[in-house]
Parts: structure tokens; sequence; C-alpha cells
């Protein structure tokens, strides 16, 4: 039993290095993969219509691709102006704002902690906003130079649906060879993980994404509504990044609260009108959208869930963001099947009457 472990926990390891060694090339398989195993539902529901694997796979990524060029070349362009024009301002606002915060704040931090107090705080929240500001860009960097940089986009635009193709057309028959290399006497146990698996990543990746389309909807709307300048793109921006908890609220607020102080001062009305589009915003994500769209089929804890889409990020760039939900869905599970393992075993109870599997703990992996 322990030489089986040893030599799982191996091969897990290398497989861990290879990927680390591979990083660079992996991207467009990797994305492939995820393609196919989004898309494979369709596939399948387009099998039991009346329509041959192979004409549903054509018919699939054909729309796919036609959707994708749609937004390369409408959506891609018009963002890509707004997010050079925030940029572009972003030196103005922030001076200004230092500003209004001298001219509101600074008397005050001056009696309060005496002469020159003002003039450090101010030095040390710009010494800490280059900080951010520079650490920011660095990930940013990370995630382009992991990823992107030696495959090229052109690569990841080619390679991608066509390791999309050939994976959705034999994805049956891989997942039915995989089973039958499982030994039989483990193979119940194998599925009931897998189905486990399967479940808390799909229901994660369509009730999560489903969040971000409905909160990035709502906060440009609302911003557009109160005319805060890139209010639209604020807010799509912090729908997208709400995929990692807490990030993407925190961000839109942030920026959108800056933005607003800088253009409504002295209108506090329309200050407060921004802030109030977050706070509805953040009312319906933890009491609306996530209880009704996410439920409880993830059970993957946020800080977990944080952890993971920055640890990934962080190591393997755009490929570790694909791979930071899947992995962290499986190690989830596999942790709560080996606790309840453990609670239902004698190494638990050493002779007293077992707990059943209802009765186990539930842990927030």
């Amino acid at each position: 039993m322990q030489r089986r472990a040893a030599i799982t926990l191996a091969v897990l390891a290398l497989l861990v290095f290879l990927l680390y060694q591979l990083r660079d090339v992996l991207l467009p398989f990797v994305a492939g993969a995820a393609l196919a195993y989004a898309l494979d539902p369709v596939a399948d529901r387009l099998e039991r219509l009346g329509l041959g694997r192979l004409a549903a796979t054509l018919l699939i990524l054909a729309t796919f691709v036609c959707g994708l060029i749609l937004a390369l070349i409408v959506v891609v362009p018009l963002a890509a102006n707004q997010i050079a024009a925030l940029v572009a301002s972003l030196p103005a606002m922030i001076a200004k704002l230092q500003a209004i915060i001298a001219e509101r704040a600074g008397p005050l931090i001056e009696r309060a902690g005496g002469a020159g107090a003002f003039q450090e705080l101010q030095s040390s929240v710009g010494n800490l906003t280059g900080q951010a500001v520079a650490w920011l860009l660095g990930f940013l960097r990370s995630l382009w130079s992991g990823s992107q940089a030696v495959v090229g986009i052109v690569s990841l635009l080619v390679v991608t649906p066509v390791v999309a193709f050939y994976l959705l057309v034999d994805w049956d028959r891989m997942i039915a060879t995989l089973d039958r290399w499982v030994p039989p006497r483990h193979r119940d146990t194998a599925r009931t993980l897998a189905r486990e698996i399967d479940g808390a990543i799909t229901a994660f990746i369509r009730g999560q994404t489903l969040v971000c389309l409905l909160l990035g909807t709502f906060y440009a709307v609302g911003l557009w509504c109160v005319g805060l300048n890139f209010g639209v793109l604020i807010g799509l921006m912090s729908g997208l990044l709400t995929f990692i908890p807490y990030v993407g609220s925190l961000t839109g607020f942030l920026l959108s609260t800056g933005v607003a102080l800088v253009q409504f001062s002295p209108d506090w009305v329309s200050v407060v009108l921004t802030v109030g589009v977050f706070l509805v915003g953040q009312f319906l994500e933890g009491n609306v959208l996530q209880p009704k769209l996410v439920g409880d089929a993830v059970r993957l804890h946020p800080v977990w869930l944080m952890f993971a889409l920055l640890a990934f990020g962080s190591l393997f760039g755009f490929l570790g963001l694909l791979l930071a939900v899947p992995v962290a869905a499986a190690i989830g599970v596999v942790a709560r099947f080996g606790v309840k393992r453990y609670l239902e075993s004698r190494l638990y109870h050493d002779g007293t009457p077992i707990l059943t599997a209802d009765a186990a703990v539930r842990i927030g992996v």
C-alpha cells in the first residue's frame, strides 16, 4: 500500500514537473481540451437529435469560430481603444484625486498629526500606489510572457480549434478507454469521483460564467446611467474579474470610485450613486446570483479558489488560469473523499461504531 502511494505521488510530481517545463507550448492544447470538454454536452445533445458525431462537431466548432472571429473584429478593437484611453488618462486622474484629497483632508490630517504629516502620508500612499501598479503590470506581463510570447497568438487561434475538433470527435471513446484502464475493483470508486469532479467543474464554470455576465451587464448599465467616464468598460471588466472571488468587485469599486471623485467632485450625489451601484451589485451577487446559479454544488471555498487561481496563474501564466479551477475542484473532491473514508475507518473510531457517509463532516475545500 505504501509502495503504491509512493509510486502515485512520484507520477504526480513528474507530471507537474513536465507541465511546468512545457508550459510555453501547452496553452493551445489545454485550451483545445477545455473547449472540447465544454462543448461535449452540446455534441451529445445534437447526437440525440439524430446528427452524427462528426457533423455535430463540425457544426459546433464552425459556430464557435464564427463567433470568435466576430468578437475579434468588432469587440476587441473597441475594448482596446477604451482600455488605451483609460490607461492614458490614469496619471491625470491620480494627480487630480491627490489634489482633491489634499484640499479636503489635508488640514485635518495636519492638525491631527502635526506639521508635515499630510506630506508624509501622501508620499507613503504614492509609494504604495506605485508598488501596486508595478506588481499588477508585472503579473500581467508574466501572464503574457508565460503563455503567448513563445507560442504566439496566431498559433493559439489556429491550433486550439484543431485540437478541440479531434478531441470532441473522439471524446466518448477516450472516456471509455480511460474507464477500461481503471482496475475493476476500483472502477466504481473512480467513476464516482469522476462524476463528482465533473459535476463540480461544470457547476462552477456554468454558474460563475452566468454570474460574471449578469454582474458585468448590471455594473456597465448602472455606471453608464450614472454618467461615469469609462463606466461601461469598468463595469464589464469588474464582471469579468468576478471569476476570481472579491477581486472583480473590489477592483471595479476602487476604480469607479476614483474616477467618480475626479469627474463629479463636488457633486457628491453622483459619487454616492456610483458607490451604490456596486453595493447593490454585491447584494445581488451574495444573496441572489451565487445561491441560485452556483449554489452548494461546487463546494469550493472562495479562499481556496483565489489561492489556486493566483498560484497557478503565477506559475503557468494563462495556462495556469485554465488549469486552476479543474485542479482545485479535483483536489477538493479527492480531499472530501479521503476525509469521509478516514471518518468511516477503524483508524478514526478505534472500535467504536462507524459513522455513515451522510454523517461525515463536509469540508469546504
